[in-house]
């Protein structure tokens, strides 16, 4: 089994933390159903947030998913004028079979003008 990097991001409508929570969730539950992960195959979860969001800690909503015994960690993007506001990215490192061709980066909603490249 080999270590891969999975991405994805969520462009909220409000900085408020139920908003939050509900729109981590259903984007970190998207990277899972997509690469076919359970909690087992998580090693570590980077959660960025732009600064014009501190509403609550978008790490909080995986602890809610019941993801409890893997490192979790925020952290604030850079403040870039003109940058997409409102996102809340995941980076997270995970044990999979797939070939890194087949990783399914998730970006949500107006998130996905973020990274057309790569995501699905």
């Amino acid at each position: 089994m080999a270590v891969r990097a999975v991405r994805g991001a969520v462009q909220l409508e409000r900085d408020e933390a139920g908003h939050m929570d509900v729109q981590v969730k259903q984007l970190f539950n998207a990277i899972l159903e997509r690469n076919a992960l359970t909690a087992d195959d998580l090693i570590s979860v980077w959660f960025t947030a732009t600064p014009d969001l501190h509403s609550d800690f978008p790490a909080a909503a995986a602890r809610g998913l019941g993801i409890v015994d893997v490192p979790l960690i925020c952290a604030q993007e850079l403040d870039i004028a003109g940058a997409l506001p409102r996102v809340v990215r995941i980076l997270a490192h995970i044990e999979s079979d797939l070939p890194k061709s087949e990783i399914a980066h998730v970006y949500l909603g107006a998130a996905a003008t973020l990274r057309k490249d790569i995501a699905q």
